[in-house]
């Protein structure tokens, strides 16, 4: 196969995401969302805590970008599920960036991110994290009260200086401050 076919088959592969739910939610009982939904919102946030932390924002971003690709082919792997079965994700990560000419750079990147080593990696897994958090702020301020639970879990996994600022941040704001108190109270009566 030459290598515009698996780019092409890779492209299609990433895709996938859109249709791969993240399966930990059904354990809350609220929410709904896929892993593209989830790789996009965490390269979003890899970006901020970079330049917080002063690094390279392409490299957090990109260790980010490729964390969960492997999730096309194996499924989300939620906690629960760790608990009694493993995934094979990199051989998956593997498989779908062979023959792209890139797959030493994508696994490197997914290798660093798990091996948490790197100051690059620790900012792209508190990315990752805080995702996580932000979308518990906000299904506790609907009213789901075991996402307290959850966030009581998730807070300590945080492990950079920038990370912990950020998360705290969130932690202390209201998820709908951004569109609905950033306007005079009058307008949601007279939209003037």
């Amino acid at each position: 196969m030459d290598q515009l076919t698996r780019l092409a088959d890779f492209i299609q592969e990433a895709g996938m995401l859109r249709n791969t739910p993240r399966t930990g939610w059904a354990f809350l009982g609220t929410n709904k969302e896929s892993v593209a939904e989830h790789s996009f919102r965490t390269c979003v946030i890899a970006y901020v805590l970079a330049k917080m932390a002063g690094e390279d924002p392409g490299a957090v971003v990109q260790c980010c970008l490729f964390h969960d690709l492997h999730e096309a082919r194996t499924g989300d792997f939620n906690y629960v599920y760790h608990r009694y079965d493993t995934s094979k994700a990199r051989e998956a990560l593997s498989d779908a960036t062979e023959g792209t000419g890139f797959a030493e750079e994508v696994l490197a990147f997914f290798d660093a991110f798990n091996e948490k080593k790197t100051r690059i990696a620790l900012l792209a897994n508190d990315a990752d994290q805080i995702d996580l958090i932000a979308n518990l702020v906000h299904e506790l301020s609907k009213g789901n009260a075991f996402a307290r639970d959850w966030l009581d879990s998730a807070i300590p996994r945080i492990e950079t200086t920038e990370g912990k600022k950020l998360c705290d941040a969130i932690l202390h704001t209201d998820p709908n401050h951004w569109w609905y108190d950033q306007v005079p109270k009058d307008w949601w009566i007279h939209h003037k």
